[in-house]
């Protein structure tokens, strides 16, 4: 019975290790192989008039994975592909401390009050990047991250963080060579 158990447990183990920490789609309709350079778009999102230090991060990543696909970075106006990235902000509830529990009863029944235990809002940013096509002004590959950043994060972790999260996002790209990883 030991057994049964510890081979169950490696399983789900293994399994959990399988998951991707991104999930990615696209536009089965392109071709990808057409595309060879590659800008920024001018829009910061959310009326930003300067890059933020995430956003220096991001971009420095986009950067880096892009240029290990041989693509060119060049001006907006010459791309085949624009890319624009933002964070998307969620709440998350996280429970902390512990629940109180009274009880009494006899045989199979009995009385109980419990309390859970406490519960706080926190705020999380998703990383999603997106391809356009700039000749048909459409998105053509997406890839957003299971993984978020947050304020309790030190610099050095949040940059380590986005390197990896961005690796596992154009280690999808293009689209066709990895297709065990799942889409939305």
């Amino acid at each position: 019975m030991a057994i049964r158990v510890m081979i169950a447990s490696f399983l789900m183990l293994a399994m959990a290790g399988c998951a991707s920490n991104v999930v990615t789609d696209y536009d089965s309709a392109a071709v990808f192989g057409n595309y060879s350079s590659w800008a920024f778009t001018d829009e910061l999102g959310e009326g930003q008039s300067v890059v933020s230090l995430d956003g220096s991060r991001i971009r420095n990543a986009v950067e880096r994975e892009l240029n290990r696909k041989a693509m060119k970075k060049v001006s907006a106006d010459e791309a085949d592909l624009l890319v624009a990235w933002k964070i998307v902000e969620e709440e998350r509830l996280e429970s902390y401390g512990v629940g109180f529990g009274l009880g009494f009863g006899h045989s199979p029944f009995g009385w109980g009050l419990a309390s859970a235990p406490p519960v706080r809002e926190i705020q999380e940013g998703k990383l999603v990047i997106e391809l356009a096509d700039t000749n048909t002004q459409r998105v053509v590959w997406r890839a957003a991250s299971r993984r978020y950043l947050n304020e309790d994060q030190s610099p050095e972790y949040r940059r380590e963080l986005i390197d990896e999260v961005v690796a596992e996002m154009f280690s999808k790209y293009p689209p066709g060579l990895d297709q065990g990883s799942g889409g939305y």
